[in-house]
């Protein structure tokens, strides 16, 4: 069905040994968006594909993928995902040719022409062998082959896998074309944060313990603010809470608070805690600032 959702997180819950990853996990994906599914190293975002693609059970709560259940997905559905994982390669032993052949005959909306499309820009001969390519090529070649299986839901866990800043660009503008032709639902986490703020149109954020925000990206970054307080001679720092989502206290002395409130708002807030709200500065964010901001730096 057209408005089913791409991705149904329902009540998840995860843990390694005595370690929570998640509790009560909830979000969805709707088709025809890209979602970045962002946070820090260890929140749980491969594990979450993992989870997706039904490669791990949950301990608790389900997932559901293109409206089947994640750990019963049919070989028909699974032809409909195209999935990179982190540090994925292609079958080093074969050439380009062979890996487009080999591939191909596994789906029927193969596009031949989005594979060869992408890989020409390499410069190298059908014959050439992937064992022989730099990181960033063999790169190329598994993002080649992901994008021309035409899926219906594309989840990249880190899609740079050392590619450069030319070619990240060049797929990046691919990724757009293909999820804005055909409802295509894409999910993306990025180490570089940067790219997907020209990309994504939700974000999720997840957090230890498996906390999490789901917003649009525009509501995000017009909600999230960034204020500056001036260096203080007696070392006085607000504290995160209700109002101050977070505090971060800089190399030169000066105090940064983030908030989803506006600066009266965190003046008072500020007040209440005997904190002189004198020289509060809003500064602008990119979407790695926010994210850091949100997340925190460590």
């Amino acid at each position: 069905m057209a408005d089913q959702p791409a991705i149904e997180v329902d009540h998840l819950s995860h843990y390694y040994g005595r370690r929570v990853i998640y509790q009560d996990l909830s979000f969805t994906v709707p088709p025809g968006r890209i979602f970045g599914l962002l946070g820090k190293n260890g929140v749980g975002k491969t594990t979450l594909i993992k989870l997706l693609m039904g490669f791990l059970p949950p301990a608790g709560g389900r997932c559901r993928v293109l409206g089947e259940p994640s750990h019963a997905l049919t070989p028909a559905t699974k032809r409909r995902i195209g999935l990179v994982f982190e540090g994925h390669l292609a079958y080093d032993f074969m050439t380009i040719a062979q890996a487009e052949r080999f591939t191909a005959a596994w789906y029927p909306t193969w596009r031949r022409d989005v594979f060869y499309d992408l890989v020409d820009r390499l410069g190298l001969p059908y014959s050439h062998r992937i064992r022989n390519m730099s990181e960033g090529q063999r790169s190329q070649v598994v993002l080649g082959l992901v994008m021309a299986q035409d899926p219906d839901l594309l989840i990249l866990d880190d899609y740079t896998m050392g590619l450069d800043a030319g070619y990240r660009r060049l797929f990046l503008d691919y990724l757009v074309h293909y999820a804005r032709t055909g409802a295509k639902t894409v999910l993306v986490t990025s180490h570089v944060v940067q790219d997907l703020e020209r990309l994504v149109d939700d974000v999720v954020f997840l957090r230890r313990g498996g906390d999490v925000l789901q917003t649009s990206l525009p509501a995000f970054m017009g909600a999230f603010r960034h204020y500056r307080l001036p260096a203080r001679s007696d070392g006085v720092a607000p504290s995160p809470g209700s109002v101050l989502h977070g505090v971060e206290r800089e190399p030169d002395g000066t105090v940064s608070v983030f908030a989803f409130h506006d600066a009266d708002a965190v003046s008072a807030e500020l007040g209440r805690q005997g904190v002189d709200p004198a020289g509060l500065t809003a500064i602008p964010m990119t979407l790695e600032d926010a994210f850091i901001g949100y997340t925190g730096k460590y």
